[in-house]
This record gives structure tokens, sequence and C-alpha cells, in this order.
């Protein structure tokens, strides 16, 4: 098979697109190709349509047939009085069953796969076999579903795929299994373990026992989860999902107690972010920890020797790093690969490497999180310490008086108010105002307007004196991810439909971070009725796992996923917005398997 370009696995799920078949059926059956044995009753033509009555031999019922564009010869074979097998599918109308354009057969029990081209079929019939599947490892039941597709289809199937334009449920479930246990087989077995720099063994419980509120269970799980990771003979690699406001930073902190008296470094993608966990870390890492952050703004010296924590931005990538056994990303998705590598390899040791967490608030589907585990070990944080309390509704033109007056009873509370706009400047392809032609109007209509964007240089030093002294922050989604704004209760998203369904959910967890009563205005002017309904759903949850499952069917991509495969390739048949069925099947078969020290 090595000579071969189709890869096996590929070759399983290269399902047929029909089956040639002239099975002889003793009643006609809607919906499918049918071989009948028929006598012609009687025919007419109607000028260019030949219609024929036939008379179904096996059950003595009648089927009505048509000829579009009929020739001479159709006359003499659909005869009065003649017998003669056809074949066709059959639908019904407003007379009855009919066949279009029947032909004549000779009726057969073999069922032939038809393939897109002939040198699939040649490879199907010679590689896809029970042995070479065996050999693959997959189980019985599923090389049963596909050797039902490829080799033997039954009439069963045949029926289903006519009837239904799909496979039946076996089939389509033993193709969703063979693209998973590929993909997790393979990419498991392409990674490299290290020896980690130290195991850490320091009990959290101590620490834990000493916090002024209790952590949830699923902050409890994922430091259990890690710190069983540190007391292994392997460097791990863990990413840890927490939903917006699920506490993950209580969880970076617990790694780094794990980790004492060694050090830690934790890299932030801004120095906003940086400070704030500078701040979170001196108030509840216990008093004997030597912390220190490094931004592009840090003005002190600051000691790369002699620290347990290093907190910093990307300006930790150009300084001198001691060796350091951990090493933890917050927000990692903001981080490029050559980034994250360039840190690790920075504080390495060797061939040993540091235990690397990153940490995400940018929830994904529960399916990719499992498949994910094939290359990096992952935790998910669901449940939030306190419920917030947001309100979701979506705005059109006419309930602008309506948001007015919400905005000024909210700063007469001294609350603050976050719009945020789909562009900078003015677009003649987008129906909505920018950020620069909306200005004029909050100035005119309000005090304490701040503005900033994405490209704004001065962005984290506006943010902080909005933060202190602001009541309405006109931005982009550069507020989208982790910056800290305890008094913002309201967030309008304009242009909402623009946006998927995780930034949506990013935005919205800005506000409500200190259990204010709090609300998230969709404003939109589409009149389309598959957008309406996509934020009608948006707004009926507040959990981020299962928005982002809504978000990738909305995207009607469900099998791809950044960082689940390469760009450009796609899973054919899984769907990772719903298929978690399938992958904890897969996941089970390759734990049986690696228990009995099959080679997987």
């Amino acid at each position: 098979m090595a000579e071969k370009k189709i890869p096996f696995y590929k070759l399983i799920i290269e399902a047929p697109k029909g089956f040639q078949h002239s099975i002889l059926l003793k009643y006609p059956e809607e919906g499918r190709i049918n071989t009948l044995h028929v006598q012609v009753v009687n025919s007419q033509v109607f000028g260019k349509l030949l219609s024929i009555m036939f008379k179904v031999l096996t059950s003595g019922g009648f089927l009505r047939g048509v000829v579009f564009n009929y020739k001479k010869y159709h006359t003499k074979i659909f005869r009065p009085g003649n017998q003669l097998y056809i074949r066709g599918k059959v639908e019904r109308n407003d007379y009855g069953l009919q066949i279009v354009n029947p032909v004549t057969t000779k009726p057969s029990n073999e069922i032939v796969p038809i393939y897109k081209d002939q040198k699939i079929k040649e490879m199907v019939e010679t590689h896809l076999t029970y042995e070479n599947m065996k050999k693959f490892g997959i189980p019985y039941r599923i090389i049963h579903a596909i050797l039902e597709l490829h080799r033997y289809p039954t009439d069963e199937v045949v029926a289903y795929f006519e009837k239904n334009g799909k496979f039946p449920p076996n089939i389509l479930y033993a193709l969703k299994f063979v693209e998973a246990f590929y993909y997790i087989k393979n990419t498991r077995s392409n990674i490299r373990e290290y020896p980690p720099i130290e195991r850490l063994e320091n009990s959290p419980d101590e620490w834990i026992a000493s916090l002024p509120f209790q952590l949830t269970n699923d902050q409890l799980q994922a430091i259990q989860e890690i710190r069983k990771d540190f007391q292994s003979n392997t460097a791990t690699r863990r990413i840890v999902v927490g939903d917006v406001g699920s506490g993950k930073t209580m969880v970076i902190l617990a790694s780094i107690v794990m980790a004492y008296p060694h050090k830690s470094i934790l890299m932030a993608p801004t120095s906003i972010l940086a400070e704030q966990l500078y701040e979170e870390a001196n108030k509840f890492l216990p008093p004997y920890f030597k912390i220190e952050l490094l931004t592009s703004r840090t003005s002190k010296r600051v000691d790369l020797e002699n620290f347990h924590l290093l907190i910093g931005t990307h300006a930790v990538l150009y300084r001198e790093l001691p060796t350091a056994p951990l090493v933890i990303v917050d927000e990692q998705h903001r981080f490029g690969t050559i980034h994250r590598k360039k840190l690790e390899e920075l504080v390495s040791q060797g061939e040993k490497r540091p235990h690397y967490l990153q940490f995400s608030a940018t929830p994904i589907p529960r399916t990719q999180a499992m498949i994910n585990g094939a290359f990096i070990k992952t935790s998910l944080i669901e449940e939030i310490p306190f419920q917030k309390n947001i309100q979701t509704e979506i705005l059109f033109s006419k309930d602008f008086p309506k948001l007015m007056e919400k905005i000024r009873e909210e700063i007469s509370k001294n609350h603050q108010i976050a719009i945020i706009y789909p562009l900078v400047q003015e677009s003649e392809k987008i129906n909505y105002k920018s950020l620069e032609e909306s200005e004029e109007f909050w100035k005119n209509n309000f005090e304490g307007v701040y503005i900033t964007h994405g490209k704004d240089r001065d962005k984290e030093k506006i943010l902080k004196e909005f933060r202190e002294n602001g009541n309405i922050l006109l931005a982009t989604t550069v507020v989208e991810v982790g910056i800290s704004l305890p008094r913002l209760t309201t967030i309008v998203i304009v242009g909402a439909e623009r946006l998927g369904l995780a930034t949506l959910h990013q935005l919205r967890g800005r506000v409500g971070r200190t259990g204010l009563q709090s609300y998230c205005y969709l404003y939109t002017k589409s009149e389309n009725s598959e957008s309406i309904e996509r934020l009608q759903e948006f707004a009926k949850t507040m959990n981020g796992f299962d928005i982002a499952s809504l978000d990738l069917k909305n995207r009607k991509g469900g099998d791809i996923v950044k960082g689940i495969k390469q760009s450009g390739e796609t899973f054919k048949w899984l769907d990772i917005s719903s298929d978690i069925d399938v992958v904890q099947d897969v996941l089970r078969e390759l734990e049986i398997a690696k228990s009995e020290h099959s080679e997987i």
C-alpha cells in the first residue's frame, strides 16, 4: 500500500457516490431505484412524450411510465402485451406511482458500488479487506459496517441511500469513527516527549484552603489534572480553556504554587493584562513569593535571577532568562507559534523542557477539546464562580430612543457603557456608521467619552483612563479579551450579525464582572431571518461551550476548526460541533488497545 497515493484511511472514507443494481422487487418502492417485472397494458403518444401503463406481475398493482423525447424503438419495446424487466426511480405524483424514462434490464442480485473514478474502485477491491482494517486497529463492528458499504452492500443499505440521499446511521457512524480514529492515532504517534526540568511536587492544598472563597469543582479538577502532570516523568503540555469569568486566573496561581520553590514564567499578550495578573498574584500568592513584572513600560530594574514568578509581555522574549521548570502563556491564541516556542526554548535545559501550560478564555466545542487531547492535554472550566446577571437583547433602529434612555440611567448609577463599532473609518461596503463618524454624536450628548481601537498605540493608556474616569467607551473589538472594567454594566455591539458568536460572547463577558445587573444589546440593521435567528440563539444561553458549538454550526463549516487540522484540510464526515459520542468511542477503543499492548 505504501506506493499508493491515497492513504489507507482516506480509501476507507471515500464512500461510493451511488450503487448500480438490478435486484428484482416484488412491490414498487417509492423514492428509490426499482427493478420490476412488468407487462405493458397500454401506451400512448402525446407530442414528444410516450405514456405507458405497466402491470407489475409480481404484485398485481399498476405503475405509470413516462418517456420524454421518445424514439421509435421505445414504441416497439413498450408495445402493449410485452412482458419485460424495467429499471428506474419510482416517484409519486397526483396520478399515483410512476417511473420517468424507464430502461429495460436483466434482474441480478449483484450490487456494485459506483465511485468517482476507476482508480478508487480498483484500490477498494484490492486493499479494503477485513485483514488490512484489523491491522490498522479498527474494531470489528466498524469493519463490518465499512465492508457493508464498500464490498458487500445490502439491499437495505441501498434502499436507505436512495430514499434519503445519505447512508444509514450505522455506516455514517463508521465513516466518522474511522476519520477520528486515524486523526487521533496518527497525531499521537507524532508527538515527541521530553523529560521535565524538574518534577513539581509542592501541594496546593494549604494555599487553596487559605483563599477567601471556594473554588469551583471545575477549577479544582483542572488543578488536580495539572498536579498529576507535574509529578510525571514527562514535561507536560496542557491547555486550560475557561469560559468567560470562570476564574482561570486562580488555576494559573495554583500552578505557580505547585512549582514553588522553583521559578515560573507567565507571559500575557498586553501590558494591561500583565499588570492585572501582577496585581492578582500579589493579592493571592503567599507573601514570601518574589514576583517580578517585565513589560515595555517597566521602569524599575527587574531581577531576572532571583524570582519565584516573572510576569511579562513579549518583552520577556528579548531578555536572558534563567532555566524555569514552569512556563505559562495566558490568552495563548494572541501569540504566534514562534513566540510560544521561543519562550519555551529560552528556559529549556538541553533535552529537558519546562512544563508548559496555555490558558484561553475562548471556549471551544467540547468535541474539539477531546480531539485536541490527541496532541495537547486539555482541561475545561465551564462552571462560573458566581452567576452573572446579564440581559441580552436584540435592538433595531426603532429601539434607539430606548437605548439612549438606558445609557443615561446606567451613567446616573456611576456605571460604564461600551459601544463596539464594526470599523474605525467610513466604508461604503458596510451599512453602519464608523467609530470616527459616531464620535461627535456621543461627545455632544455625554461627558466622559473615550475612544480607542486595535491600531491605536495608546489603547492601553486610554483603557486605563476610561476605567478610572470614563462614562462611555467607543471602541472596536479591542475590548474583547481579558481587560477588567469593574464598573462596566452595558455593552452595545453595533452590527452584531457581522461577528461570530464566540466573539459576541467574549464581548458580552466584559460586563457584569462584579455581579452588577448588566446588559448586552445586539444592534442590527439586518433583515435576514437566518441572521436574526442566530442572534436569538445567542441571546438564550450564557454557556460559552454551547455557543462555540452553535458558532461552528452557523458557519456551515461543522467539520473544520482552526487548530485541529492543518489550514485547508477538513473532516469529511466528522462534525466537530456535535459528534462527541464518536470521539468518546474512539478514545475508549484506543485506551483498550493501549492497555492490551497493541501497536497503536
